[in-house]
């Protein structure tokens, strides 16, 4: 899997989106200390568990892996023109 242009504006923009939808849902803010690689493992699993996206496989899951799908994720919810894309 090879890294896009973009793909680290991507992933800081599906934590934001991820961690704002954590909210939405009734979670609580995630606190100063948690690390990002935490932070992503749950914005991970919060969308697996709601078929936002498709789970890795078991021995696929780490934190590599779950940052691409976020970026995946992320990238089919903007449209098309969008600058990041490019």
């Amino acid at each position: 899997m090879k890294p896009g242009k973009h793909d680290a504006q991507l992933l800081k923009l599906a934590m934001e989106i991820g961690v704002g939808y954590a909210k939405k849902r009734g979670f609580a803010d995630f606190e100063k200390g948690i690390s990002p690689k935490d932070k992503v493992e749950c914005i991970y699993r919060l969308l697996v568990q709601d078929n936002l996206i498709q789970a890795l496989p078991k021995d696929k899951e780490d934190g590599p892996n779950m940052k691409h799908k976020l970026v995946l994720w992320i990238s089919r919810q903007l449209p098309p023109e969008h600058e990041l894309l490019n």
